[in-house]
């Protein structure tokens, strides 16, 4: 699978079965994404690989420690490698082919702007915070244990 920034300046690829995405609805996400959320994916570290344009990424951080890493052409949001190294926050709408995948959770749900109130009614899980590592596992796991029991 393979995703590239808006003019293509950056690119990367992903080498492993895509996960679920969750929309980050907190007010800092909301404003990086010009948005009412922003759609993410969580890839392990060794299933991403760089392969144009890392050079060109430019970064700012907020004094809470949020990063917004984007490209230095169009300004569109890249992936970024989380604070242990282990994991790639990756945009899904960088994603160039058509997913195998769905929306699974909304996190920071309670932040959600006034306005955005359609995903409210949607049977998604949310969660008033970021679940933690073990917590979105578990959701993980759920999630393809349910779809490989539709499909038998």
């Amino acid at each position: 699978m393979k995703g590239h920034c808006l003019c293509g300046h950056v690119s990367f690829e992903i080498t492993a079965e895509l996960p679920p995405v969750y929309q980050c609805h907190c007010s800092l996400c909301r404003r990086v994404s010009g948005s009412s959320s922003n759609s993410a994916l969580i890839i392990a570290a060794p299933n991403f690989r760089w392969l144009s344009g890392q050079s060109g990424i430019r970064s700012f951080s907020t004094e809470s420690g949020f990063k917004s890493e984007f490209c230095q052409i169009c300004g569109s949001p890249v992936p970024n490698i989380n604070a242990s190294g282990n994991a790639y926050w990756v945009p899904a709408g960088l994603l160039s082919e058509p997913v195998d995948t769905s929306v699974l959770a909304h996190v920071y749900s309670d932040s959600h702007a006034s306005w955005d109130v359609g995903f409210l009614s949607d049977s998604l899980a949310k969660f008033a915070e970021m679940p933690s590592e073990q917590q979105w596992s578990e959701l993980c796991r759920q999630h393809v244990h349910d779809k490989l029991a539709n499909k038998a």
